[in-house]
């Protein structure tokens, strides 16, 4: 099945918050970072439930899936949420991009990003 992924406009601030501040120490590091997580997310194309459900999800009421990119003290959690179209497709919309540092967000932050 092949699954169309979109990135949210928020995800995309997010994505751009984080690259400048990386960019800050290194530039060099900062592209390399955002190409990396620019093809970790077009991987979401084929099986994106292999992501497992965020732990907010249960907050919601809707399932919310987490993609961890990076390690260690560098990891992102990129949320997303899977939607099945019918007639083997499928889309994933990626709506929010957290450091693993930074607190959880509250369900009221996603369901900002998810709107």
């Amino acid at each position: 099945m092949a699954f169309h992924v979109e990135i949210a406009p928020r995800a995309l601030a997010d994505l751009e918050a984080a690259f400048q501040f990386i960019r800050k120490d290194s530039p060099e590091r900062a592209a390399q970072w955002l190409l990396g997580i620019i093809d970790a997310v077009n991987s979401l194309e084929e099986m994106p439930a292999r992501c497992p459900l965020a732990p907010e999800s249960e907050d919601l009421g809707e399932e919310v899936r987490v993609l961890h990119f990076g390690r260690r003290q560098h990891v992102y959690r990129v949320f997303l949420s899977v939607r099945f179209t019918g007639r083997n497709r499928g889309a994933v919309r990626v709506f929010h991009v957290r450091h693993g540092a930074r607190r959880p967000p509250s369900p009221t932050e996603l369901e900002q990003s998810i709107g």
